[in-house]
């Protein structure tokens, strides 16, 4: 599947494609008569590096769809609660896990990001975590004793069965242990962690969240990472737009966080803007790039909802996955 186009969502009135497509204004009015909760000095503070949003664009995208994520939360609290009486249970209500996919550089950092801040003010579900998968890479010594540093961020490259074990405490209700990722060494920080107790909701963001996970051998593995998602956004665009903003971020780290000498990258630091995109190109082409191709963008018609960018970042359709 060529991440350069479209999912092929076709047309809604057809029944050809298990999507039916909005344009922006067909979205947003889907939420017009909700308040938009965020003042721009939190959006501001939410936007990731080279991924502007504005308050518009948040009014527009995601407060449709943090009232959509709310109707959804409540059926299933509903359904949860229907079960447990049937049951005779009285068990708690499990958390409602949003999984966020998609490339490198693409945004989907921000986009989980701002669900949370949404999601949370709602008055049903205040307690939303965000968890990102960096945290379940294997140790760089690891990767490296593997011979797979250059495959950092592809499936392979994370434990799997220490992040299905995290699903499963979160979705049992546990208190449960979520290791901590530091982009300054690029590595998981030996021995941190922060704990995730009983959330309304939790948003597990990553690059391969929708895999399937085959192992090593070819085999189908018994579970999958999807089994304990509740719902599911792939944050997408063509993949020229997504080396672009790459590279443009690469510029702008090799004059911020590449300057801290602990920076794993600050080699890089010193390099002249025309090495540095050189760099960032090669980067692209050897590593992210494939794993977008091979690994990523096979997913995204997995996904229940796709929103699909354009080159200034902005959101410009939404494919909601029908029921």
């Amino acid at each position: 599947m060529s991440c350069g186009h479209h999912v092929a969502v076709g047309d809604a009135g057809t029944g050809s494609s298990p999507f039916v497509s909005f344009d922006r204004d067909s979205w947003r009015a889907l939420a017009a008569s909700t308040p938009l909760p965020l003042e721009p000095d939190e959006i501001s503070q939410l936007s990731g590096l080279g991924d502007t949003v504005d308050s518009d664009e948040v009014a527009t995208v995601y407060l449709p769809l943090s009232r959509l994520l709310n109707l959804y939360v409540a059926t299933v609290q509903e359904l949860w609660t229907a079960q447990s009486r049937f049951l005779g249970s009285g068990e708690a209500k499990v958390p409602f896990v949003i999984a966020v996919a998609g490339s490198v550089a693409v945004g989907k950092s921000t986009t989980a990001r701002i669900l949370q801040a949404l999601l949370s003010r709602w008055p049903d579900h205040p307690r939303v975590e965000l968890v990102t998968t960096d945290g379940f890479l294997y140790p760089n010594a690891t990767l490296t004793a593997r011979g797979m540093m250059h495959r950092k961020g592809f499936p392979e490259s994370y434990d799997r069965r220490q992040l299905i074990g995290f699903l499963s405490a979160v979705k049992s209700g546990a208190s449960v242990n979520a290791p901590v990722y530091s982009h300054l060494s690029y590595d998981v920080v030996p021995g941190a962690g922060r704990t995730i107790e009983s959330p309304d909701i939790l948003i597990l963001e990553g690059l391969n969240v929708l895999q399937s996970g085959a192992r090593a051998d070819g085999r189908v593995p018994a579970i999958f990472l999807s089994d304990f998602f509740d719902f599911s956004v792939f944050v997408d665009a063509a993949e020229n737009d997504i080396r672009r903003w790459y590279v443009e971020r690469f510029l702008t780290l090799r004059s911020t966080a590449f300057q801290d000498q602990n920076s794993f990258f600050h080699r890089y630091a010193s390099l002249s803007e025309a090495d540095a995109t050189a760099t960032a190109e090669s980067i692209w082409a050897e590593i992210n790039a494939p794993n977008l191709v091979r690994n990523i963008a096979p997913t995204r018609s997995r996904a229940r909802l796709i929103l699909r960018k354009s080159a200034d970042h902005s959101v410009r359709k939404v494919h909601l996955r029908k029921l």
